[in-house]
């Protein structure tokens, strides 16, 4: 230490910069790392909650398409499995959403209405960014409508505005098919109760939540017809052995699908990311090893004098060896403990004004999200100080036999 802050001349200095750029080499590493770890936890942890959220963590339905007969017999049945805590009915249906747009031309979508109790989404519940989650009827008894901003936004939407939901469930059937005369659709006409807003485009511009007995009437359901069963666990690290527990004890025509094969891509895309972090942690661990040996070789070098008038006036090897590893320990310590204070605040300031963007069609995000964990900031920044181990094979070699006290010594790298 009295040598880096007494250091003079133009040797020295270099040198002296030659150390503060390793320990700002090892406060990137250590601050890149710690923040690819946040982030890499923050998309796994808002990807699963949010798709969790929309499909719960199994979906139990029919294979052949249509509805499921007794949905009350075969709710109870499906709550005793071990592990459910809520069993929830939904129907799901395609439907056209008219409504009149901006200069009064009228605009239509394709959408799917999610039938379901009022407190059967209360994920979506939570993101409602204007009105609220509700199916009350408006003073002229037509029932709410809850939808996403992006498909509000489509058809000029706001919240009290009416729109006209046409089911085309029995297009095609029914009497004068046959002659390629199709039935009427059924329409019904609905007033906007909320706007949701989850982060997820895809989801926020498909789905319009209506209550469950309005998506019986509209789609001709019977009074014991669901479309499937959302069941929630308390564990959802289990729903792929409670969905194969559900399809072989009940049988057909239910059969039961974990969250994680009904949204496979979305999975697959967050493991792809946290499959990269061990290449980055090991590109890192390298890149910080070479950076202090490196450093530490051009103090040897500039210090060969020094090491053998400590040589000769009998210091020991050893010893010389722990001053070097103390050097390098010092460089690593403090670029670590720098690196981590910077990430721990940039972290924050991301989590607090969410500086970094991102666009949400591409990423289901608008800003790059993180979760901070202590044991990554107790873990990552110690592994700078394996690196400043002396080289293995590396020591100081003994003098020259012709002159024992040759004011300079050899390396010997084998």
């Amino acid at each position: 230490m009295r040598y880096l802050r007494g250091a003079e001349g133009e040797g020295r200095r270099f040198l002296r910069f030659v150390t503060i750029a390793a320990v700002g080499g090892v406060a990137v590493g250590t601050g890149a790392l710690l923040l690819a770890l946040a982030i890499v936890r923050g998309f796994s942890r808002e990807i699963e909650a949010k798709v969790v959220g929309f499909g719960q963590h199994v979906q139990a339905e029919s294979y052949v398409g249509g509805p499921l007969t007794g949905a009350d017999s075969l709710a109870e049945r499906l709550a005793a499995f071990p592990g459910v805590k809520r069993v929830t009915p939904a129907i799901v249906e395609f439907a056209l959403v008219r409504a009149r747009g901006e200069g009064g031309v009228p605009g239509i979508e394709g959408t799917l209405m999610w039938g379901t109790p009022e407190d059967g989404q209360p994920f979506v519940a939570s993101h409602v960014e204007s009105g609220r989650f509700s199916f009350v009827p408006d003073a002229r008894d037509r029932p709410g409508l809850v939808l996403g901003t992006t498909l509000a936004d489509e058809l000029g939407l706001a919240v009290g505005d009416v729109v006209t939901v046409f089911s085309t469930r029995h297009l095609g059937v029914g009497p004068g098919a046959d002659a390629g005369v199709s039935a009427r659709p059924r329409v019904r006409q609905y007033h906007v109760a909320g706007l949701f807003e989850t982060g997820l485009a895809d989801f926020d511009g498909r789905f319009v939540f209506a209550s469950i007995d309005e998506a019986r009437r509209l789609f001709d359901y019977a009074p014991d017809e669901v479309t499937r069963f959302d069941l929630t666990l308390d564990d959802i690290t289990r729903s792929p052995a409670v969905a194969e527990l559900v399809s072989t004890e009940i049988g057909p025509p239910v059969y039961a699908r974990s969250v994680y094969d009904i949204f496979r891509n979305l999975f697959a895309w967050v493991q792809l990311q946290q499959s990269i972090v061990p290449l980055v942690i090991s590109v890192l661990v390298i890149v910080a090893a070479f950076n202090i040996v490196g450093t530490l070789l051009m103090v040897i070098l500039d210090k060969t004098r020094e090491i053998g008038v400590l040589l000769a006036m009998g210091a020991s090897r050893k010893r010389i060896r722990r001053l070097f590893l103390t050097f390098g320990l010092f460089v690593g310590i403090v670029g670590a403990l720098i690196g981590a204070g910077l990430a721990l605040a940039l972290a924050l300031i991301q989590m607090r004004w969410g500086v970094i963007p991102l666009p949400q069609e591409a990423y289901y995000l608008d800003t790059a999200p993180v979760e901070l964990r202590a044991l990554d900031f107790v873990l990552v920044p110690s592994w700078p100080w394996c690196s400043a181990r002396w080289p293995p094979g590396s020591r100081p070699a003994s003098p020259p036999a012709s002159n024992p006290s040759a004011p300079f010594v050899l390396l010997d790298f084998t």
